[in-house]
C-alpha cells in the first residue's frame, strides 16, 4: 500500500490551508491586540473602579472576536468608541450602556471658535462630534472638546482618524 502525499506548499508546509490558518490566526492575534490597547487606554483614564470593572469584563467578553480597527476615549467622562470594520460601537460607563449603530448613519463635524465667529459655549475653543440621528433619542452623540489650543491638535488627529475611518 503506498502513500499518497498532497503536493509541497512552499515553506515546507504538507497543509492545504497553511496560509488561510495563518492569516486567520494573525488576524486574531491583531484583534486581541487592539482589544488590550482599548482596555489598556482605559485603565490609563481618571475613571471609578465600578467603571474600570465594567470595561475590563463586560465591554471585553462582548469585544471577543470583534475586529477593532481603533477606538477613541474621552477622558472627561470616561466614555469611548470603538471603530469596527462597518460599525462603531459607543461605551458609556455612567450608564453601563453599549450602542452599536452602523458606518452609513455615522456623521463627523468641527467646530472651531478660535476665529471669532459663533461664540463658543463653556469656553470651548475647538470641538470634534461623532453624531448619528437614531429612533427612540438614542442616537450617537460623542464629542471632544479642548478648552485650551493646546489640546487642538489632538482633537484635529482625532477627526483626521475618523474621517479616514468614515472614507474607508
Amino acid at each position: 500500500m503506498k502513500l499518497k502525499m498532497p503536493k509541497k506548499i512552499p515553506h515546507g508546509s504538507y497543509e492545504p490551508d497553511w496560509s488561510k490558518r495563518l492569516m486567520v490566526s494573525a488576524q486574531k492575534a491583531q484583534g486581541q491586540l487592539r482589544v488590550q490597547e482599548f482596555l489598556d487606554d482605559i485603565a490609563d483614564l481618571c475613571v471609578c473602579k465600578e467603571h474600570l470593572l465594567w470595561y475590563n469584563v463586560d465591554v471585553a467578553t462582548l469585544l471577543e472576536g470583534c475586529s477593532i480597527n481603533g477606538h477613541t476615549t474621552n477622558p472627561r467622562d470616561g466614555s469611548s468608541i470603538l471603530f469596527l470594520d462597518a460599525s462603531i460601537v459607543a461605551c458609556h460607563p455612567q450608564t453601563g450602556r453599549l450602542q452599536h449603530y452602523p458606518k452609513s448613519m455615522v456623521h463627523c463635524f468641527v467646530d472651531d471658535h478660535r476665529n471669532g465667529g459663533e461664540a463658543a459655549p463653556d469656553g470651548v475653543v475647538f470641538s470634534v462630534e461623532l453624531f448619528s440621528i437614531s429612533p427612540r433619542e438614542e442616537e450617537l452623540c460623542f464629542i471632544l472638546e479642548c478648552h485650551q489650543e493646546h489640546e487642538i491638535p489632538a482633537a484635529q488627529r482625532e477627526a483626521a482618524r475618523w474621517l479616514g475611518w468614515l472614507n474607508g
